[in-house]
Parts: structure tokens; C-alpha cells; sequence
């Protein structure tokens, strides 16, 4: 069968990485058709917007995309071109799976969580209001007026919003996705003993979903006590469901508790769209050297050929993967136990390494 997907090689490192990743995956032997189209930098010099209205057209036409990290422009016009893009395509659940691999030195074995986070609402949903503004001082007496709080008058405010229906629907993702991927646990993470209203309203939803899944565990922690146990012990977690901006902050400590971003594959799906692309950003410093790790965005394509039904080619390239993890040998550099290893792979050598243990198995 082939798969028409779009192919977004990003900025930085982006187009050195996504590039190894779209070779690896041309080498599974699955038909893919891409499309190749420009966010960022490059589109902003090219089209004039970061973020250029046939590029959604596209995304939505082939409902499937693989991405490097792309830069926001200073003075672009956007706070973000990542969290825009999601917001329009409504890509409401960033998926992040965390595992160890053998042969990267962790201090930890055996995790293996995933982390869902809502990616809508929230402090991200940028509804911010700057200091010394009109409309800033209207929100002031607003607020003074309703609950008999002063904000100071040289402040800035962000609003932090959270729906019920945002987070019912990222609560069912969470257990739709434990259920299909023979995951027993869900952990919904809030802050609601401070927090009564957003939090509690999180909170509410999750617990009113999860009486729909008998079937899987259902658990509810605070966010710093889950940074707590994170740190002691990670096995104990399995699939997480956070509201955005914890989910955030949580799933850059759960790759850190594996190797790093490097090897931390992600998602953003919609009802009808995904888009898979590494953790990590950009790291403008490190383009053009050929050094970067393209793991992450490997194992980004992974999760898409699961989404696109390729399990058996899915299969195959994440055994590769652990394989050359595993082996130490044509590893990116900051795999390596000593980053100045003078043995350290290129990108392109390790999509080499990928490609022919790939053959093998």
C-alpha cells in the first residue's frame, strides 16, 4: 500500500535528522509518497509567515506527517510555530512514549511510560495580558471585583483555562490509548488541592472517564509529588495524562530519566491528523555538522508506521534501533559514555547502522 505523507524537514539540525529518519524508513520496504513542505525559518524567508496557509492545506489533505523540529522567528508574529500548528490542525494530544533502552547509561532500568498531554488549553492557550495595558487593568478590576483580590498594577497576566470537554477528551485518548496498547495503568496528574477550580475541573473529568474503563487501573497524583516519585522510582508509572502545561515540563523529565531527548520520539494527533516529530528542539548551533541524534525522530517514524498499520515494518525498525543502541558502537555522540569520543557515529552514519541491522532482521 502507499502512504501519501507530508514530510517537514524543519530547521537546525531538522532537515539532517528528519532526512536519516525518511531513509530508514524508505528502507522497511513500505511505499511512501511525500510530500516535502516548509514551516519555520525558511518558510518565513520564502513565503513570508512561518506558517503558510498551503502547508495546513497539505498536512490535512494527507492526514499523516513527519516532522524535524522547526524555529519560531523572532518577531514573527507567532509565540510559537510548534503550539500554532497544533492549535490549528486541533491536534489536542502530544504523545510521548519514555522507555530505556540497554546501552544507554541511565541510572535507572525498566521504565517505560507514556506521557499524554493536552495540548489546547491551558497556560499555552497564550491568552496573556501585558503589563501597564488597558485591557490588562479592566482584568484587574475584574478580578478585584469578583473575589476582592488586588493584582498589582505592574503586572502581567496569563489566563490558565481549562475545559471539561478538552479534558474529557484527552482523559478517553489516554484510556483508549492504554487499552490498545495492552498498557494497564493511567495516572491522571493535576495540582487540584491548590488549584480547585482548572485542576478540579481536570480532575472531575478524569474521574468520570475512567468509570468507562473498568478494565485499566485508574490513579490520580499531585504534579510535584509525581516529580517526586519520577525521580525514586519511575517504574511505578505507566501511561500519564497531564493538562498542558505540566505535560510539558513532565515528559522533558521522563526523557531525561531515559538518555535524553535524543532518543524521545512524540506526536500530535487530532481526530483525523498526526504529525510525528522528536522531542528536542532545533539546536540552530549544531546544524550543518552532520552530529546530531537522529534517534528521536527514527523512533518518531515508528509511532507512524504503527499509525499507518505497518506493524510488522514497525517492528522491524524498532528492533534495528535498540539493536544499534544496544551494540554502542555507531552511536550519535551524546550516546556515547564519553561525548568526546572521538568513535562517535554521524547522523547519516547511524541511519547506515539502522538500515543494515534492519537487514539482518
Amino acid at each position: 500500500m502507499l502512504h501519501r505523507v507530508s514530510f517537514i524537514p524543519g530547521d537546525g539540525i531538522g532537515p539532517e535528522v528528519a532526512g536519516a529518519a525518511k531513509r530508514v524508513l524508505e528502507a522497511t520496504g513500505v511505499q511512501f509518497q511525500w510530500d516535502e513542505l516548509i514551516l519555520g525559518s525558511r518558510a518565513l524567508e520564502m513565503y513570508g509567515t512561518p506558517l503558510p496557509e498551503k502547508v495546513l492545506q497539505t498536512i490535512k489533505n494527507n492526514a499523516v506527517a513527519i516532522k524535524g523540529p522547526v524555529t519560531t522567528p523572532i518577531a514573527s508574529g507567532f509565540r510559537s510555530v510548534n503550539v500554532a500548528l497544533r492549535q490549528e490542525l486541533d491536534l489536542y494530544a502530544c504523545l510521548r512514549p519514555c522507555k530505556t533502552y540497554p546501552g544507554i547509561q541511565t541510572p535507572y532500568k525498566d521504565v517505560d511510560i507514556v506521557v499524554v498531554r493536552e495540548n489546547t488549553e491551558g497556560l499555552y492557550a497564550g491568552i496573556e495580558f501585558d503589563r501597564g495595558k488597558a485591557e490588562t487593568a479592566r482584568l484587574s478590576s475584574l478580578v478585584q471585583e469578583s473575589t476582592g483580590k488586588k493584582i498589582r498594577e505592574d503586572s502581567a497576566v496569563s489566563l490558565k483555562v481549562i475545559s471539561f470537554t478538552a479534558s474529557k477528551r484527552i482523559v478517553r485518548f489516554a484510556f483508549d490509548y492504554a487499552r490498545q496498547n495492552g498498557r494497564g495503568k493511567v495516572t491522571a496528574v493535576h495540582k487540584a488541592n491548590i488549584l480547585k477550580f482548572s485542576d478540579g475541573l481536570f480532575l472531575e473529568a478524569a474521574r468520570e472517564v475512567a468509570g468507562e474503563y473498568p478494565d485499566i487501573e485508574f490513579n490520580e497524583a499531585l504534579v510535584d509529588a509525581t516529580c517526586m516519585q519520577l525521580a525514586k522510582k519511575p517504574q511505578q508509572f505507566d501511561v500519564l495524562v497531564l493538562p498542558n502545561f505540566y505535560g510539558d515540563f513532565v515528559s522533558d523529565l521522563c526523557a531525561g530519566l531515559v538518555g535524553g531527548l535524543g532518543v524521545a520520539p512524540g506526536a500530535n494527533i487530532g481526530k483525523d491528523i498526526a504529525i510525528f516529530e522528536p522531542t528536542h528542539g532545533s539546536a540552530p548551533k549544531h546544524a550543518g555538522k552532520n552530529k546530531a541524534n537522529p534517534m528521536a525522530t527514527m523512533l518518531s517514524g515508528v509511532m507512524m508506521l504503527r499509525h499507518l498499520g505497518e506493524q510488522e515494518s514497525a517492528d522491524r525498525l524498532g528492533k534495528a534501533i535498540a539493536a544499534v543502541i544496544a551494540e554502542g558502537r555507531h552511536v550519535s555522540y551524546d550516546l556515547k559514555a564519553d561525548p568526546a569520543d572521538v568513535t562517535a557515529a554521524t547522523t547519516s552514519q547511524v541511519a547506515d547502522a539502522v538500515i543494515e541491522k534492519m537487514g539482518r532482521i
